[in-house]
């Protein structure tokens, strides 16, 4: 019989008791689960500013709604985000992030994810766009993105942006305090795939609020049961994509970002930040 590997993540205080929330994961871990460390547990203050964060994270999103139409160039919805982001007193977290050149990322029919703004990029009618913004305001982090449908879109194309939307919902709906990281995967694989759609494989969710990316990984895809332990505290963001035909992309040589289905078949994905409670999860950033 195979057993659990224990990885040793939780770790008692020094001079402290050990309070009921140490009892739980000493408990899980010693039985082979995978707990979180206890940094990834936010605090009450920093849970505030990550809220406080991706009010203006929320914001940003809210006039790319308003302004995104037919005929405008990704490089200006880019300047949106910017300046926006600046006048409330943040900062673009993706500007300069291991080089990403712009402040948002616009990603267009086929491309997944991590699309950079470009004048040349226009929007035209029939088109779906993923804008993804992510925030730093006072030292925290917020990261959530929308599709949005640019004129007459085809049903093909409107279906997937709905059924992506359901895919959050119900990845949502599926972490529990004390579940399992695998539980949203599943949740969110078994959707897509009963529409007839795949879940990308090679890009994730993943904790944030103290840094841009950090523990857990969140997959799209996956089994009951498995994965880190979602501990009230933690703070990560779920965002699927997917693809209407197969899962596999590459990333362009050319960029060294821009995502891509390898079928050319067009992608969607929407993303909230949220952060675990005692009572399931509560939406930061949307």
């Amino acid at each position: 019989m195979l057993s659990r590997r224990k990885i040793h993540n939780w770790r008692i205080q020094k001079g402290q008791p050990l309070t009921e929330l140490d009892k739980r994961m000493l408990y899980l871990q010693e039985h082979g689960h995978l707990v979180p460390t206890r940094e990834l547990i936010k605090t009450p203050e920093q849970i505030e500013g990550i809220r406080r964060s991706g009010v203006v994270n929320t914001g940003v999103l809210d006039l790319v709604a308003q302004e995104i139409k037919e005929g405008m160039s990704t490089a200006a919805i880019d300047k949106l985000v910017y300046e926006y982001t600046k006048d409330h007193g943040a900062i673009p977290a993706p500007l300069n992030y291991e080089g990403f050149p712009k402040s948002v990322c616009t990603s267009i029919n086929e491309v997944v994810c991590h699309g950079i703004p470009s004048e040349k990029e226009i929007l035209r009618e029939g088109d779906i766009i993923n804008v993804d913004v992510s925030t730093i305001l006072d030292g925290y982090y917020s990261d959530a993105s929308r599709m949005f449908m640019i004129g007459n879109v085809s049903p093909e194309k409107r279906r997937l942006v709905e059924v992506t939307k359901e895919c959050l919902q119900i990845g949502m709906e599926a972490a529990k305090p004390f579940g399992y990281v695998g539980d949203i995967g599943y949740a969110i694989q078994k959707h897509a795939e009963k529409n007839g759609y795949s879940v990308v494989r090679d890009l994730c969710g993943h904790g944030v609020g103290l840094e841009f990316h950090e523990e857990p990984e969140v997959c799209h895809f996956g089994r009951k049961g498995t994965g880190m332990v979602l501990v009230p505290g933690m703070v990560f963001t779920i965002e699927p994509m997917i693809n209407m035909g197969r899962y596999q992309v590459y990333i362009d040589a050319d960029d060294g970002w821009t995502v891509l289905t390898d079928d050319g078949l067009p992608s969607a994905q929407w993303e909230h930040t949220f952060v675990m409670t005692d009572n399931g999860l509560e939406i930061l950033t949307y």
